[in-house]
């Protein structure tokens, strides 16, 4: 049976305390339409810090209450939750996804390792340990942003570790201009890897790059108009993502 998945394609949120409002009416409209998992963009809560935006100061008293509404909202709903967010570790700010089951447990975190140099001095690096999580008998490991989009081996190392898909939460500003590498990188991490690819941003106008899902084939399976809020719902096929690519890839020697 398809695993049905939906990305929350939601605008940039006024305040933290928006952003748990929108990731609660989204994790409700999930399961009003029978969905799995949803996952949400970089730093949902309480919103991506650079590149314009200023969220006031990190607050663990908050982010903590933040993780539990959305951990009973999960719960309410039978839906399980990636959540794009922050965190904060020994003084250290983290981009990073939680990891919800359906009945709101904690499944573990996904920290951004690899940060754009745009975020030096903002957020910190987090620990070298990539995982792989699974729901449901749907395995997925998680690249965050910058991590998709320039290193390939953020998702083949999922997809040679047994992961259907790799979901890509990010944030992508609007961009004058013909559009960037950015949207095609996406169709390339499933393709070179024969697995799903499940991207999903901020709903920005006039951004470089959307809510999309990419078939294990290279294939566009879904996408979501950049500056439209709303889930973008797919049923995902696990038998089609085989990581047969992924198993393939030999190193260069040295490499």
């Amino acid at each position: 049976m398809p695993h049905r998945i939906a990305l929350a394609n939601f605008p940039y949120p006024d305040s933290p305390e928006h952003s748990v409002l929108l990731a609660e009416q989204a994790i409700d409209e999930a399961s009003q339409n029978r969905v799995g998992i949803i996952c949400f963009p970089e730093c949902f809560i309480p919103g991506y810090r650079g590149l314009g935006k200023k969220p006031p100061a990190p607050d663990k008293v908050f982010l903590e209450a933040a993780w539990s509404a959305i951990s009973r909202a999960a719960a309410k709903a039978n839906v399980a939750v990636i959540l794009g967010t922050e965190r904060v570790i020994d003084s250290k700010l983290l981009i990073s996804a939680l990891v919800i089951d359906r009945k709101g447990n904690t499944l573990g975190w996904q920290d951004k390792i690899q940060l754009d140099p745009s975020e030096d001095g903002i957020y910190s690096p987090g620990a070298t340990e990539r995982r792989l999580f699974e729901i449901d008998d749907f395995k997925f490991g998680i690249a965050i942003c910058h991590e998709g989009f320039r290193y390939p081996e953020t998702v083949r190392a999922a997809a040679r570790e047994g992961a259907h898909c790799v979901f890509h939460p990010h944030y992508s500003i609007p961009e004058p201009g013909p559009k960037t590498f950015h949207d095609k990188a996406a169709y390339c991490r499933a393709a070179e890897n024969t697995i799903f690819f499940a991207t999903v941003n901020y709903a920005t106008e006039d951004s470089p790059t959307t809510s999309a899902f990419i078939n294990p084939d290279g294939t566009l399976l879904a996408q979501h108009p950049t500056v439209q809020q709303g889930l973008l719902i797919a049923d995902l096929d696990i038998s089609k993502a085989t990581g047969a690519l992924a198993h393939r890839y030999k190193p260069s020697p040295g490499a």
